[in-house]
């Protein structure tokens, strides 16, 4: 008497090329002709051998019972390694899981007919999808998981970057830099100032910083706050910090939140600090 569990998993096995050329094929052909010529042969002959190795583990569960003791913690690491290529080759996630009915379709068929052809129990078909659609679900999810994080933390890199770039310490001369602000400060931002401004000065070995605020359209307390400790920061530094460019709303704003700016020295325009300061150096006064 043959296992029928053993032989529909060895059948699946078997004919897991064909169903991963099948759901490669129904896919391309979503795909505009002269779209699909740009993509290289041999991605595609990875892509078919991924999703075929994917079929393959579901043959293996059902042939194999002491596969199916790690089929969770496998189908994990399948996820895991797919999703990572599939989000380097830049396909969304919407599109990624289209493969999900696909693989349902084509996996239940291959078994319906297999059932069909050697005469087999309701009870077999009944416990192979008992074992298949639970990991099927889970590979989705799984996978859904690991790619969002990957976006995740490529978006939290690029926001990073951008914020990198958006802290230019600009040196004009030995000792004096400007750092010009341009656009909203938040708690995040204001933290990579701190942390940039200090480094940049030290490598730099400036004694004057002008932090430049007239790209910047709202100073709330924290924003105030944060500009203190940065300049305090910077004070015990060695570093001299010159608050020019507060637009006159900005300034009204300031007065009527109660911030104080009269131990900090402020110009009005980035000329007028510069022209003061060239002149106090000469004098001596600082």
């Amino acid at each position: 008497m043959i296992n029928e569990m053993e032989l529909l998993g060895e059948t699946l096995v078997e004919e897991k090329i064909n169903i991963a050329r099948k759901i490669h094929e129904l896919r391309l052909s979503e795909i505009p002709d002269d779209q699909r010529q740009l993509i290289p042969s041999h991605i595609e002959d990875e892509i078919i051998k991924m999703r075929a190795n994917f079929v393959g583990l579901f043959g293996e569960f059902l042939a194999k019972p002491e596969k199916r003791e790690r089929a969770y913690e496998q189908i994990e690491e399948w996820a895991k390694e797919t999703s990572d290529y599939v989000y380097k080759l830049g396909v969304p996630l919407d599109e990624a899981l289209k493969d999900t009915s696909l693989y349902r379709t084509f996996i239940h068929e291959v078994i319906e007919n297999t059932v069909l052809t050697h005469d087999m129990s309701v009870k077999s078909l009944l416990a192979t999808c008992k074992i298949i659609d639970p990991l099927l679900d889970h590979a989705v999810y799984c996978f859904s998981l690991t790619f969002v994080n990957f976006y995740t933390v490529n978006l939290d890199n690029a926001k990073r970057a951008f914020i990198e770039l958006s802290v230019p310490i600009v040196s004009i001369s030995d000792d004096i830099a400007i750092l010009p602000l341009i656009g909203n400060i938040d708690t995040e931002r204001a933290l990579m100032l701190m942390e940039n401004t200090t480094k940049e000065v030290g490598r730099l070995k400036i004694s004057y910083l002008i932090l430049d605020l007239s790209g910047v359209a709202i100073v709330d307390t924290m924003v105030a706050q944060h500009i203190f400790n940065l300049s305090s920061t910077l004070k015990l530094l060695g570093v001299q910090t010159i608050i020019t460019g507060i637009r006159p709303e900005v300034a009204q704003t300031a007065v009527s939140l109660g911030l104080d700016f009269s131990n900090q020295m402020t110009k009005g325009t980035l000329k007028k600090a510069l022209v003061d300061l060239k002149f106090n150096r000469d004098q001596n006064v600082y």
